[in-house]
C-alpha cells in the first residue's frame, strides 16, 4: 500500500520507465516511527496470458471512449494505464491501442528497505546499486543474498556522534548519526523544498503546520510528498506534529480526508487534473499546496510568523550563498542561472586569486536579480533599518582543509540542511528563552498529575503574552493553543529530572540555557530585536569531522552458505530471493535489532492497515468523540476566560485575557464549528461547510414561503421576540436566523464563504443566540440528511444535543465579538425619544437635534423632525455607545421640552442602550441648557435558558437611584451626608482607577465613570450643595453661580496684585482660565452642564485637587456656604484631595462630546 501506493502500473516500450524513488513512514499504534524506502522499477511482462487480456482491456477501452467522445476530444499520447482504479467516465482518455504483436508489455515492481531511523540517503544508494545490479550485463561478484543480508544482520545503527561506512553492490556507503546535543537527525533535502516552493510559500505553510491547520500536500512525485512533509516537521523543532501524519496517502485511504481533525497529508495526483477539479471534504482551515507548480492556497486570518521579515533575509542569505534564489527554481531558472553566474565571479573564495573570504557583497547586485529580496529590501527599508550590505556566507565547500569521504554535491546537501534547521531552531530558542519560568509544575505526584491532565492549567500565559512585543501576539496567541505546545510543556512537567529528559527537550533547554547566558539582559524582558543563528559553524563542523574521519567500517558482505545452483538469476529479471538463507541473522546481531526496534518518537496515528467497514465506522466514532470533548474544553475555556478574574479567584484557570486572545479563542471556536459541519459531509458548496448548510437552509425557506408550505409554528419559531427590559417602549427585535444571515451577505466587505461563517457566528454569539440559531438550522432533518453521511457528527443526536448544550453556556456571558471585529461596517440605528407625559411635550414647537457617540466614533448632528420621536438612520460602526447629545434650537412660542429618557438600538446586534435625562431643555427653565449631554448604559435582555415559559414570576431588578430627578429646583434632591458624599466620591475614584488597571482591550467606558449615575461629576456635585446656602424664594442658585463668583474675586485679587505665593497664584489663574473658556463656548449647555465640563477638563489635566484647595480658602465660600459645609471641614477637605490626587498617575482622555468646543 505504501511501496505502490497506486496499485500495479504496465507501461509499453514508448513509456518512459526510468525507476522512481521515495520514501514512506510507518506509524504503529503505540506511535512509534518506522521508515520505508522503495525503488519502483518496470520489468517486461512474459506471460503471454497477461498481454492478451491487456490488449482485452485497452480494446474495449477504446471502443467506451468512442462511443462518448465522437470526435476524439484529446488527441495526447497517452498510455500509461493503472491497474485498481475507477475510471469515471468524465476523466476517459483515449490510449493507443496495446498491439501484442507489436509492443513489448512492462509491469511495476518495487524493492523496499525498512529502517528504524530515516538514513534516506543511504538507503536509496543500497537499493539503486541492488538494482543496477540486476540490469548491468555483468552479474555482480557475489550473490544478491550476501548483500542483502549483510544490510539486514551485519550493517549496525552508527551509534549517536559517528560515523559508519558498508560496502553496497559497487561502491561503499557512508552514513553518519548526530549526538545527542545536537539537532536530531534529519537526511531529507531542505534545498529541494526551498527550490519548488521558495522562501515565501515555505514561510506561509511553517506558519500553518505550527498553528494545526488541515494541510494537504499535492504532487505526482511521491518522494516530493515526503521530502516537503519532513522538511516542515524536521523545522519544527522543539515542537512535534502531533496529529494525523501520513506524507503518501495511499489511494485505498482517500476517506482520511474527512477526517475533522487537523492533519498533514500528501495526495498524489496524475499531472492531468489541476486544483479545480479536487473535491475536498472541508477547505475553510485547509493550507492547500500544489508541490509541482509553486503553489499556496492559506486559510483565512493566518497571522504573521514573529520577525518573519529578518527570518526571510537570515534564510534567504543562506540559501544565495548555495546559489538558489529565494523565489524558488521552478519558475524562476533565469533568474537561477544569473545567481550562479554572479557567485561564481563574485562569491567563491579560494585563496589563489585572492578573493576575500565572505566579503558582504553589495545588495544591488543581487536585487537586480532577485525579486524577492528586493521586495524584502523595500519593506525594510520603510521600517527604517539600513541594509546597504547583504551579508553573503562564504562558499562552504571552499576554503576547507578537511577532506570529506563523499562527494562535494552531498557534502553541500549537509551544509545547507544544517544551516537552514539552526536558523529555524534558533528562532525558537530566541521565542521561548524563558519559557520555564511560565511552566506550572503540579503540586500533586506525576501518577495523578496525569490522569487530571485535561482540567489542569500547565503553563501561564497571560503571564508570557504579555512581556511579548505586541506584533508577536497573533501568532503566539494562537500557538499557545496548540496540541503541540501542549505537549510539549506536559514534556518539560513530566521529565523535570535531566535523566529521564526526552532528548529533543534536552538539545532544546541546554541551548536556552546558553542564550541565557550570553543575554545578560533580564531573562523576561522580551525584546523585538531581531538575533541572528550564532550556531551555525559549530554544527556544520561537526558534520564535517564525522564525514572525515569515519568512526566505523561494518562487516563486508561474503558469501553465505547456500545450495549449489541457488542466487543464480536471469538478467533484467529481479529474483526471487532464498528466503531460508535470509530469514535467520547471526546470534550475536540481537542487541542491534532491540535498539532498532525502541527507535521513534511517540505519536498517536491513525492505524492504516485493517480498514473494514467496521473499523472505519470505529474510527468515524472517535473522531465524534473527540469533536464532542473538544467543544466541551472550548466552551469551558472561553467561559473562564471572559468571566476573568473572579473566576480566576474562585479557583478556575488562570488570569484574565487580553482582546488578542479573545480573538484566538473564538477564532478556533469557528475552526471547531468548520470541522464539525464538515465531518460526513457528502454535498457542499463554497469552501465553508457550515455556511454552504446556512445557504441550503436559506433556500428551502425562500421555497417554502413561496409555495407557502411553511407551518405556522415555524413562522412562530422565526418570529419571536426577545424578552427585553420592561421599561422600554421600544419593541424588541424579532429573531431570525434568516435575517441574521442577510445581514452577514449585505456586508460588501466580507468576501469569501469562510469568512462570511465567520463573521456569522460571531454575530450570532454576540447576540446570544448561536446554541438556539444552530439548533434551529439542524431542525431541519431532511436538509441534513441529504447533506450528510449517515455516520456524521451532525447525525449522531446525542452528541448533537450535548454539543448544542455546551454553547448555550455562551449565553452567560457578554461578547462583543462582532461590533469589535468589524468597525468600518454601515449598521442601522433606531433612535426612541420619550418626553414627560405630565409637562406640556406635545405643545414643543422649537426643532430637536440629537448626535450619538460610542466607543469607534460619533455621528454628525442628525436633525430630527418637530414631532416625531422615533428614526432610524445608518451610519458607520459607532461601536459600543457611551454619550447622546441632544438639544434644540429654541424657536417658536413654546420652546421647552422636558425629556426623560432617549433610547438607541444597534438594529443589527439587537443591542438597546438607555440614556436617562429627567431634565427641561429651554431658556429660562432649570438652568437654562439648550442642549445636554447624556450618558447611557447597555440594557441586558434576560438570559433565554430555556424556551419554556416558567410559571415563577420574574424576579424584578431594583429601581436605580435616578439621578436627577424632575426637578423645578435643585434643593430637593436626597440630602446626603458627609459621610455618604466621602464614600461616594472614593467610589468614584476607585472605579477610574480599576479602569486603568484592566488591561487596554478590556475597559470599559470612561465617560460612564466620568458623568454617569454614580461618576465622579456626580458625586462632587453632591459634595459642593452640601451646606449650600438656601435661595431667596423664586430664584434658584446653581453650583456654577458660585464658581463664577470665586472666578470673578480671584482676577480682581490679580488685578490689584495682592497674591500670596506663586504656587497658589498658578491654580488661581488655571481656574480663572478654565471657567472663562467653558463660559465663552457656543454651545448652550446650561450651568450644571459646565460645571460637568469642568469636572471633566479638571480631571484630564490633573488639576481637581488643587482647585478644591483653592475654593476652600476662598472668602466666597464663607458667604454662600453654611458652617455646617463640608467644603468649610478642614479636615474632610483634606481627605477629598488627598482621594482626587490618585488619578494623578493615569493619562485620561476625553471622548469628544463631553469637551466640544472648548479648546485648552
Amino acid at each position: 500500500m505504501l511501496c505502490m501506493p497506486k496499485g500495479l502500473a504496465f507501461k509499453t516500450q514508448a513509456d518512459p520507465r526510468e525507476p522512481q524513488f521515495h520514501a514512506f513512514i510507518i506509524t504503529r499504534e503505540d506511535g512509534s516511527r518506522t521508515f520505508g524506502f522503495a525503488l519502483t522499477f518496470y520489468e517486461e511482462v512474459t506471460s503471454k496470458q497477461i498481454c492478451s487480456a491487456m490488449q482485452t482491456l485497452y480494446h474495449m477501452h477504446n471502443a467506451e471512449y468512442d462511443v462518448l467522445h465522437a470526435p476524439p476530444a484529446d488527441g495526447r499520447d497517452q498510455s500509461s494505464m493503472e491497474d485498481g482504479e475507477d475510471t469515471p467516465v468524465t476523466k476517459l482518455q483515449r490510449f493507443n491501442s496495446y498491439d501484442i504483436s507489436r509492443d513489448t508489455l512492462y509491469v511495476s515492481k518495487c524493492i523496499c528497505l525498512i529502517t528504524p531511523m530515516s538514513f534516506m540517503k543511504a538507503c536509496r544508494s543500497v537499493l539503486e546499486q541492488l538494482h543496477q545490479a540486476v540490469t548491468s550485463p555483468q552479474p555482480p561478484p557475489l550473490p544478491l543474498e550476501s548483500y542483502i543480508y549483510n544490510v539486514l544482520y551485519e550493517v549496525p545503527l552508527p551509534p549517536p556522534g559517528r560515523s559508519l561506512k558498508f560496502s553496497g553492490v559497487y561502491g561503499s556507503i557512508i552514513c553518519q548519526r548526530p549526538s545527542t546535543n545536537e539537532l536530531p537527525l534529519f537526511d531529507f533535502p531542505v534545498k529541494e523544498v526551498f527550490e519548488l516552493l521558495g522562501v515565501e510559500n515555505v514561510f506561509q505553510l511553517f506558519t500553518c503546520a505550527l498553528l494545526e491547520f488541515q494541510i494537504l500536500l499535492y504532487s505526482q512525485h511521491y518522494q516530493r510528498l515526503m521530502t516537503v512533509a519532513e522538511t516542515i516537521t524536521a523545522l519544527m523543532f522543539p515542537f512535534q506534529w502531533q496529529h494525523v501524519y501520513v506524507p503518501i496517502l495511499p489511494a485505498s485511504l482517500l476517506h482520511f480526508l474527512d477526517a475533522p481533525v487537523p492533519y498533514l497529508m500528501g495526495l498524489h495526483s496524475n499531472g492531468l487534473d489541476d486544483r479545480s477539479k479536487l473535491e475536498l471534504p472541508q477547505e475553510a482551515n485547509l493550507c492547500f499546496v500544489d508541490i509541482d507548480n509553486h503553489f499556496i492556497e492559506l486559510p483565512e486570518d493566518l497571522p504573521q510568523f514573529p520577525n518573519k521579515l529578518e527570518f526571510v533575509q537570515e534564510v534567504s542569505e543562506i540559501l544565495m550563498a548555495f546559489g538558489i534564489p529565494p523565489e524558488g527554481n521552478l519558475h524562476c531558472s533565469e533568474s537561477a542561472s544569473k545567481l550562479k553566474r554572479l557567485r561564481a565571479s563574485e562569491l567563491v573564495s579560494d585563496k589563489r586569486n585572492g578573493n576575500i573570504a565572505g566579503s558582504p557583497l553589495h545588495s544591488y547586485e543581487l536585487l537586480k536579480e532577485n525579486e524577492t529580496i528586493a521586495r524584502l529590501q523595500a519593506l525594510v527599508k520603510r521600517t527604517g533599518v539600513s541594509l546597504e550590505k547583504l551579508e553573503v556566507r562564504e562558499d562552504p565547500s571552499s576554503n576547507k582543509d578537511l577532506k570529506v569521504q563523499c562527494d562535494e554535491e552531498e557534502l553541500k546537501i549537509y551544509q545547507l540542511n544544517i544551516q537552514i534547521r539552526e536558523v529555524f531552531a534558533n528562532r525558537f530558542t530566541q521565542m521561548f528563552a524563558d519559557y520555564e519560568v511560565f511552566v506550572i509544575q503540579p503540586s500533586q505526584d506525576k501518577e495523578s498529575w496525569f490522569t487530571n491532565r485535561e482540567q489542569m492549567q500547565n503553563f501561564d500565559k497571560a503571564s508570557f503574552l504579555s512581556d511579548q512585543p505586541e506584533p508577536y501576539l497573533p501568532f503566539l496567541s494562537r500557538f499557545l493553543e496548540t496540541q503541540m505546545f501542549a505537549s510539549f510543556i506536559d514534556n518539560k512537567i513530566m521529565c523535570h529530572d535531566d535523566d529521564d529528559k526526552d532528548p529533543v527537550l534536552r538539545v532544546f533547554d541546554s541551548r536556552v540555557d546558553k542564550i541565557r547566558l550570553l543575554n545578560v539582559r533580564t531573562p523576561t524582558l522580551r525584546t523585538s530585536m531581531y538575533q541572528k543563528c550564532t550556531t551555525v559553524d559549530e554544527a556544520e563542523k561537526a558534520i564535517e569531522l564525522r564525514l572525515a574521519k569515519i568512526d566505523h567500517t561494518a562487516i563486508h558482505p561474503h558469501l553465505l552458505d547456500m545450495k549449489i545452483g541457488q542466487g543464480k538469476y536471469e538478467p533484467g529479471f529481479f529474483p526471487k530471493l532464498q528466503s531460508d538463507v535470509l530469514s535467520t541473522g547471526p546470534a550475536s546481531n540481537k542487541k542491534y535489532i532491540q535498539e532498532a526496534r525502541t527507535m521513534g518518537s511517540t505519536i498517536r496515528q491513525p492505524k492504516l492497515s485493517n480498514l473494514s467497514p467496521s473499523v472505519i465506522a470505529q474510527t468515524n466514532w472517535k473522531f465524534v468523540e473527540g469533536l464532542l470533548k473538544e467543544c466541551r474544553n472550548k466552551t469551558k475555556r472561553m467561559l473562564v476566560e471572559k468571566m476573568g478574574r473572579e473566576a480566576v479567584e474562585l479557583g478556575h484557570g488562570e488570569v484574565n485575557i487580553t482582546g488578542v486572545e479573545e480573538n484566538t479563542l473564538i477564532a478556533s471556536l469557528c475552526d471547531l464549528l468548520e470541522r464539525i459541519w464538515s465531518h460526513g459531509l457528502q454535498v457542499k458548496q463554497g469552501k465553508s461547510a457550515l455556511w454552504s448548510h446556512l445557504l441550503h437552509y436559506q433556500d428551502n425557506r425562500q421555497r417554502k414561503l413561496t409555495s407557502g408550505s411553511l407551518s405556522t409554528s415555524g413562522t412562530l419559531l422565526d418570529s419571536e421576540r426577545r424578552k427585553s427590559d420592561a421599561s422600554s417602549l421600544m419593541p424588541p427585535l424579532r429573531i431570525s436566523l434568516i435575517q441574521d444571515m442577510r445581514h452577514i451577505q449585505n456586508i460588501g466587505e466580507i468576501k469569501t464563504d469562510v469568512g462570511k461563517a465567520r463573521a456569522w457566528v460571531r454575530l450570532s454569539m454576540e447576540k446570544k443566540l448561536l446554541s438556539r440559531h444552530l439548533k434551529q438550522l439542524l431542525s431541519d432533518h431532511e436538509l441534513t440528511k441529504k447533506l450528510y453521511k449517515r455516520y456524521a457528527f451532525l447525525r449522531c443526536d446525542d452528541e448533537k444535543e450535548q454539543f448544542l448544550y455546551h454553547l448555550l453556556s455562551f449565553n452567560a456571558v457578554d461578547y462583543f465579538c462582532f461590533t469589535n471585529v468589524f468597525t468600518t461596517i454601515l449598521i442601522p440605528y433606531h433612535i426612541l425619544i420619550v418626553p414627560s407625559k405630565k409637562l406640556g411635550g406635545s405643545m414643543f414647537t422649537a426643532n430637536p437635534w440629537i448626535c450619538i457617540s460610542g466607543e469607534l466614533g460619533e455621528t454628525q448632528i442628525l436633525q430630527i423632525p418637530r414631532n416625531v420621536l422615533e428614526m432610524t438612520f445608518e451610519c458607520q460602526n459607532l461601536g459600543k455607545l457611551t454619550t447622546v447629545q441632544i438639544g434644540h434650537d429654541n424657536s417658536g412660542l413654546y420652546a421647552k421640552w422636558l425629556v426623560e429618557y432617549v433610547m438607541v438600538r444597534n438594529e443589527i446586534t439587537g443591542h438597546t442602550y438607555k440614556f436617562p435625562c429627567g431634565r427641561w431643555l429651554g431658556k429660562g427653565m432649570d438652568d437654562g441648557s439648550l442642549e445636554r449631554i447624556l450618558v447611557g448604559e447597555l440594557l441586558t435582555s434576560q438570559p433565554e435558558v430555556d424556551e419554556r415559559p416558567c410559571r415563577t414570576p420574574p424576579l424584578q431588578q431594583s429601581p436605580s437611584v435616578i439621578r436627577r430627578l424632575v426637578t423645578i429646583s435643585p434643593n430637593n434632591k436626597p440630602k446626603l451626608n458627609t459621610g455618604q458624599i466621602q464614600e461616594s466620591i472614593g467610589e468614584a475614584v476607585n472605579g477610574i482607577v480599576k479602569h486603568f488597571h484592566k488591561p487596554e482591550k478590556e475597559r470599559g467606558s470612561l465617560t460612564l465613570l466620568l458623568c454617569g449615575e454614580c461618576g465622579l461629576v456626580s458625586a462632587l456635585e453632591q459634595a459642593f450643595q452640601h451646606g449650600f446656602k438656601s435661595p431667596r424664594l423664586f430664584k434658584n442658585v446653581f453650583i456654577w453661580d458660585f464658581l463664577e463668583k470665586a472666578q470673578t474675586y480671584y482676577e480682581t485679587l490679580e488685578q490689584n496684585e495682592v497674591v500670596p505665593e506663586e504656587n497658589w497664584h498658578t491654580r488661581a489663574r488655571n481656574f480663572c482660565r478654565f471657567v472663562t473658556a467653558i463660559n465663552n463656548t457656543p454651545r448652550n449647555i446650561g450651568k450644571d452642564g459646565k460645571f460637568q465640563m469642568l469636572v471633566c477638563l479638571g480631571a484630564r489635566d490633573h488639576l481637581l485637587h488643587h482647585w478644591i484647595a483653592l475654593l476652600a480658602d476662598c472668602p466666597i465660600t464663607a458667604h454662600m456656604y453654611e458652617d455646617v459645609a463640608l467644603i468649610k471641614d478642614h479636615t474632610l477637605v483634606n481627605s477629598l484631595i488627598r482621594v482626587l490626587q490618585t488619578l494623578q498617575e493615569f493619562n485620561i482622555t476625553l471622548e469628544t462630546s463631553l469637551v466640544k468646543g472648548i479648546d485648552i
